[in-house]
């Protein structure tokens, strides 16, 4: 009986999901209307921003249950309409996702490209409203931008898309880490803020356990943290380094690859990936102890506090100056 019951309540909530999705729809398509049409009397010189209040106070005055359309909203609307009007490609994206997501990326994404960028991440990884701003507030997009992920051959080999799965460098500022700090520390941390770790991976990581065994011969051998990727379906171990990177860390990572692969992987799934995690990393060591390595690895490192995003942008602003043709 109560199999049926969740089946009503399935009903329910997919109905619900609907209706939400084309009242959301519906909702985009009036701000957007109301933007363009604001646009186009400021544009003819028709309109001046006196009119645009005056527009709020009679809304206000005469249609007492029409909520959210203050002056200070409708500019919002126009400047809406204004950041998309010459991109017609991303028109589904924008009615795609809540009003509140659309606002915090025109209002604080300064290019079309950066848009565009979280705009699609917003809808991929179906963000909660936090969960966007605190991707734009750790400058994911300049990050993927000057990304430079380092990964064994053997990886790129096996697993093609890697290379737009991981990222070189994790910010876990949301651990309130201190300095000195050690693996145990960083390892008691991530797993007490699972879900904003998971957050900054991707949300194709299932986590399956901690201090993960592996036995071999008669020995038991702990992983760090191992975890499930839904989207490569495989296994990924990832080891702890409070340190600089140092190349014989791989090889610890490599027999903790071989010991799944030989006793834990299922045959439907794919080879496993090892994921050295470090404090730091010097990017021409990594270059040399990946490119001997016949495992699927990779090194990235990890910060503890929110990078400089002011200089994140300057770079990412030179580097795209520097590709200009002369």
């Amino acid at each position: 009986m109560q199999n049926q019951f969740l089946d009503i309540v399935k009903f329910i909530k997919e109905s619900r999901f609907k209706a939400f999705k084309i009242i959301n729809t519906e909702l985009i398509e009036l701000y957007w209307n109301i933007g363009e049409y604001i646009s186009k009397k400021v544009e003819s010189s028709e309109w001046g921003q006196s009119v645009v209040k005056d527009l709020a106070e009679y809304i206000q005055k005469n249609e007492s249950d029409l909520k959210g359309f203050s002056d200070k909203n409708l500019w919002r609307m126009k400047q809406f309409y204004e950041s998309y009007s010459a991109y017609p490609k991303l028109s589904t994206t924008l009615r795609e996702i809540s009003w509140s997501h659309n606002l915090a990326i025109f209002s604080r994404c300064k290019t079309i490209t950066e848009k565009e960028f979280y705009l699609k991440l917003s809808k991929q990884e179906n963000y909660s409203f936090r969960e966007l701003d605190r991707q734009i507030s750790s400058s994911l997009y300049e990050r993927t931008m000057l990304g430079n992920v380092k990964l064994s051959t053997v990886l790129r080999e096996i697993h093609p898309e890697a290379l737009n799965t991981f990222k070189d460098s994790y910010v876990f500022d949301f651990l309130n880490l201190t300095e000195p700090h050690n693996e145990g520390d960083l390892q008691k941390g991530l797993i007490k803020q699972m879900k904003d770790f998971i957050l900054e991976l991707g949300k194709d990581f299932l986590f399956i356990a901690e201090e993960y065994k592996v036995q071999v011969g008669h020995s038991d051998f702990y992983i760090d943290l191992v975890f499930y990727h839904r989207g490569l379906q495989c296994l990924v171990a990832f080891e702890l380094k409070s340190d600089k990177f140092k190349p014989e860390h791989l090889g610890q990572l490599n027999f903790y690859l071989e010991a799944m692969d030989r006793d834990v992987r299922k045959q439907n799934e794919n080879p496993s990936i090892g994921i050295l995690l470090c404090k730091d990393q010097d990017h021409a060591v990594v270059e040399y102890a990946l490119s001997r390595s016949l495992s699927p690895t990779m090194v990235a490192e990890y910060k503890i506090q929110l990078p400089d995003k002011h200089l994140l942008k300057q770079k990412l602003s030179q580097i795209f100056t520097c590709e200009l043709p002369k």
